[in-house]
């Protein structure tokens, strides 16, 4: 298989994959090391595929029809589970976090995450690489772009939020 192959075949599993998929997972497929995938994922990314990377592996972004709106947050590192399962739990999806830093402006790190399952994975990930939030450089502060059903789930979200003395206005 040649790479323009290769990469169509990258296409052709996360447009049929209900999960995201890692790279390891894609390499083991194809018969190729991880870093090959790591390109060729660049490489169609460059050529205008919107494809993510979450903490369990790459997703072709499709247009969902959900609502999108923004949430402002701080808390300390402990409530980040208690947060985010509030959030999925009344339908919405986090799609990823954002900070403010000083010097290099806005950081996003995508998650992803629709479900309990979802947010344990993440859980589980930070714990196995040590991995600190990107929270922990602005004491807490961050926000959520959620993907949300409808507003009543948006609102919802929001008065849970409060009630934890989480939400930032």
């Amino acid at each position: 298989m040649d790479a323009e192959q290769r990469r169509n075949t990258i296409l052709t599993k996360l447009e049929q994959a209900d999960q995201p998929l890692s790279a390891s997972s894609l390499a083991a497929d194809l018969s190729v090391s991880r870093q090959i995938i790591v390109g060729d994922v660049a490489l169609l990314r460059a050529s205008g595929h919107e494809i993510t990377s979450t903490p369990r592996g790459y997703r072709l972004a499709r247009p969902s029809g959900r609502l999108v709106r923004r949430i402002t947050c701080r808390h300390e590192a402990s409530a980040t589970r208690a947060e985010l399962c509030a959030i999925v739990d009344e339908g919405c999806t986090v799609k990823d976090v954002i900070v403010e830093h000083p010097i290099y402006g806005q950081l996003i790190g995508q998650l992803d995450l629709s479900s309990r399952h979802d947010i344990e994975e993440y859980v589980i990930a930070t714990l196995k690489k040590s991995a600190r939030p990107l929270s922990l450089l602005t004491d807490g502060l961050h926000s959520h772009t959620l993907l949300c059903p409808d507003e009543e789930a948006y609102l919802r979200v929001k008065e849970r939020l409060r009630t934890m003395g989480i939400l930032s206005s």
